[in-house]
């Protein structure tokens, strides 16, 4: 159980960051410029979708690179930084949990077994 739940905890937040994506529809812009627009408002999702990729394979890696995009939030949004923990806090516990799930495994990367 415990296998899934991060997994599914990072799915879901990578779901509400995309969200904040639709406020480009209400710009009342060209499709050319709505197209890019939402292309950019999903760069912060694609990097989550890279981080779980990596993190499904080797938790540990993609544990340190949940902390490390949570930690790079942090130091971008400084001066805002209570408005900026509803997305800083659950990448920081993303990135516990699958360390932690990587330490039960008492290896860092899998060993191909022959």
């Amino acid at each position: 159980m415990f296998y899934w739940i991060n997994r599914v905890l990072a799915i879901l937040f990578i779901l509400f960051v995309s969200l904040f994506a639709l406020d480009v529809f209400g710009m009342g812009k060209s499709f050319w410029d709505t197209f890019v627009g939402i292309l950019i408002h999903l760069i912060p999702s694609f990097l989550l979708i890279i981080a779980l990729a990596i993190a499904w394979r080797h938790e540990m890696i993609g544990g340190l690179i949940f902390l490390l995009l949570g930690a790079a939030y942090v130091f971008m949004i400084w001066d805002n930084l209570v408005f900026g923990l509803p997305i800083a806090a659950p990448l920081f516990l993303l990135g516990l949990l699958f360390l932690i799930q990587g330490w039960t495994k008492k290896s860092i990367l899998p060993v191909e077994k022959k």
